[in-house]
């Protein structure tokens, strides 16, 4: 193989958890030119990546039609001699159908995986991360690490370094409140008090955030008013972000890209799941992250998590107490 693509064209989330897969198949083909393909609001994250050659852009929520046709132009001329898609898309399965890359790797589930040319089961019960390493069994009984990274340049650590100056020499937390599903968030007032909470014991604070984040940033921003508060929400991009999260103790957040851009930069994370739970696949891996969570009878109640709460009280997030996981938390950062 000379020519491979890899298709996630996911969230933030799920292509962060594809950089293992770029890096295993780097390992198993490192004469191979690798590109991936990824939407564009995910490209930033692969920028810098030494395991890639190019990244391409699919804009396939725009024009989705005229898009296809395009990206289906573009991929035949590329030449691939196979693609592999951890993306279970019907829409996938027949662009890389129409492109004839005549090895088509994937998951035999979604709509129309019969045009794979080799497909494996989706297996259950292991992180994400893992289930996308486990395509690469049709390919090699070879293990492969898996964590996950992502590459800051230079310039991006010394901008963020530059933003956080005001918080030298503190313990310095990062607080990520967002997340694109309503009922992932724990509340808001929540992560109010557990910022007050820090910063009187003399934490710095980040606030992640990207522009839909904004206005809860903003609000828990006015709500401290603290010098050692400093809200990046809007003024860095992904890796710009991650850049600021590696100078930080720990990422606390909800189930949402935050945290995995946390665990590519290998720092501790304090997640809160309520609608989505960990058997799905997507929890924090390394060894000392915590997820704070309720054991109720309705969790799941889907795998993204709804707009709005089906049986209006959202207790899946709102019995999960600040207090508490101020104090859980406290204990932990000083093992």
């Amino acid at each position: 193989m000379k020519r491979i693509l890899i298709v996630q064209t996911a969230f933030i989330g799920d292509v962060i958890l594809v950089t293992p897969l770029i890096r295993a198949v780097s390992e198993l083909y490192p004469e191979a030119e690798i590109d991936v393909l990824v939407v564009p609001g995910a490209a930033k994250l692969l920028e810098n990546n030494p395991h890639l050659s190019r990244v391409l852009v699919y804009p396939k929520r725009k024009s989705p039609l005229k898009s296809m046709a395009q990206m289906v132009r573009q991929l035949k001329a590329m030449d691939y001699e196979m693609a592999i898609s951890p993306h279970s898309s019907g829409r996938t399965h027949l662009l890389l159908y129409l492109a004839r890359i005549p090895v088509r790797l994937g998951f035999d589930r979604g709509t129309m995986p019969r045009l794979l040319t080799l497909k494996t089961a989706h297996p259950k019960g292991i992180h994400k991360i893992n289930k996308n390493l486990s395509l690469l069994k049709l390919l090699t009984n070879r293990s492969f690490d898996m964590q996950s990274e992502l590459f800051p340049s230079a310039e991006d650590y010394r901008y963020s370094d530059e933003l956080m100056l005001p918080l030298a020499g503190l313990r310095v937390l990062a607080i990520a409140p967002g997340s694109m599903w309503a009922t992932k968030c724990w509340p808001l007032e929540y992560y109010e008090h557990l910022v007050r909470g820090f910063l009187e014991q003399g934490f710095g604070i980040v606030i992640i955030g990207g522009p839909d984040d904004k206005e809860k940033c903003d609000r828990i921003e006015d709500s401290v008013s603290n010098h050692h508060l400093l809200n990046l929400t809007g003024k860095t991009n992904l890796l710009q972000s991650a850049a600021a999260i590696s100078r930080c103790e720990a990422m606390i957040c909800n189930d949402s890209g935050a945290l995995h851009i946390a665990n590519a930069m290998r720092v501790r994370v304090f997640a809160f799941f309520g609608p989505t739970v960990q058997r799905i696949g997507y929890y924090p891996y390394r060894e000392k992250d915590v997820v704070f969570e309720t054991n109720l009878d309705c969790r799941p109640c889907s795998s993204h998590g709804p707009q709005k709460c089906p049986l209006k009280h959202h207790n899946c997030m709102r019995q999960i107490l600040p207090q508490d996981t101020l104090n859980r938390i406290t204990g932990y950062m000083d093992e």
